[in-house]
């Protein structure tokens, strides 16, 4: 089932695709009503965001996209406007649970092969959607990629002042302590985009929009239940316990922002132990959200990679 999505009130415009010239659609898909924005034509690209993040912070490349590619960017289940199936924390929205939401969108679309662009969470529901379907899929792009490979470095003892908030949202109060007033919302989202940022200032036009969007019911927990999901396959990853896995043969792309402080550009080192057709670049002015800190050249390069793939 898809439809057109009805306004619903939302205190900020942008929160509308519509405010943006794109497609609001209500897709109900592997059981799940799920909300995306749509534009373009062309190749279809699957944008996937992570966190702290939902659809809005794919706007930037798609405006520079949508002459040459049909762009459809889902909230993820438990985020921004798609439908939260736990009333509470819980522990089921690993990446396999998405990806088999992702499936079920671009079935309902009637897109029957795509590219993924993905991003923190985002990149670990693209790598489990590889493995799963990699028939479906033309080509993978990553901004700034956790994989297995980061290993033990996650818990490196430099390195846990910026890892915090993965066990701190856990909690099963963490998102009533966020939400308890828009003040509180805004300081902790806004920490991470400045911090996670290049430039501090990135998102000082859109941070009341993020604010917005996290206070909706259910959008704070509904990010946290990610790394309830994740906390397991984690521990194992920085234990080096985690299974070994088959190279993942399609083609790849990651372009990794050289300042972001907490998937580190150098982490990018054993990729090609996960990625058998790979081609990295470093974004030398990024931090965390190349996507949206620097879209003219995130959106140049993802048209080249998805031109050559497809062509």
């Amino acid at each position: 089932m898809t439809e057109a999505l009805a306004p619903e009130g939302a205190s900020s415009a942008k929160l509308d695709p519509r405010h943006h010239g794109f497609e609001p659609l209500r897709v109900l898909a592997n059981g799940l009503l799920m909300h995306c924005a749509r534009t373009g034509h062309g190749r279809p690209l699957l944008l996937l965001h992570g966190w702290p993040e939902f659809w809005l912070t794919w706007a930037p490349c798609m405006q520079r996209l949508a002459e040459r590619f049909d762009l459809v960017a889902p909230d993820l289940r438990g985020f921004g406007a798609t439908a939260k199936p736990a009333s509470g924390p819980s522990r089921e929205a690993g990446p396999e649970v998405h990806a088999a939401d992702m499936v079920a969108l671009m079935d309902e679309l009637d897109v029957a092969k795509f590219g993924v662009v993905a991003h923190d969470v985002g990149a670990f529901v693209a790598q489990a959607l590889a493995r799963q379907h990699p028939k479906r899929i033309s080509g993978l792009f990553f901004f700034n990629c956790p994989y297995p490979g980061i290993g033990r470095r996650w818990a490196e003892a430099g390195h846990l002042i910026e890892i915090w908030y993965q066990s701190f949202h856990q909690m099963p109060w963490a998102a009533a302590l966020v939400g308890s007033s828009r003040e509180t919302c805004r300081t902790y989202i806004g920490h991470f985009l400045r911090h996670w940022a290049l430039d501090p200032h990135a998102f000082d036009d859109d941070l009341e929009v993020w604010v917005d969007n996290f206070m909706r019911p259910g959008n704070l927990q509904g990010g946290f239940d990610w790394y309830l999901s994740i906390a397991a396959a984690r521990a194992a990853v920085i234990r080096d316990e985690a299974p070994p896995l088959p190279r993942i043969a399609l083609p790849t792309r990651v372009m990794w922002g050289r300042h972001d402080p907490v998937l580190k550009a150098e982490w990018a080192d054993r990729l090609p132990e996960c990625f058998a057709d790979l081609e990295i670049t470093i974004a030398e002015d990024a931090g965390h959200f190349v996507h949206y800190e620097t879209p003219g050249p995130a959106s140049a390069a993802i048209a080249a990679f998805f031109e050559r793939v497809s062509g």
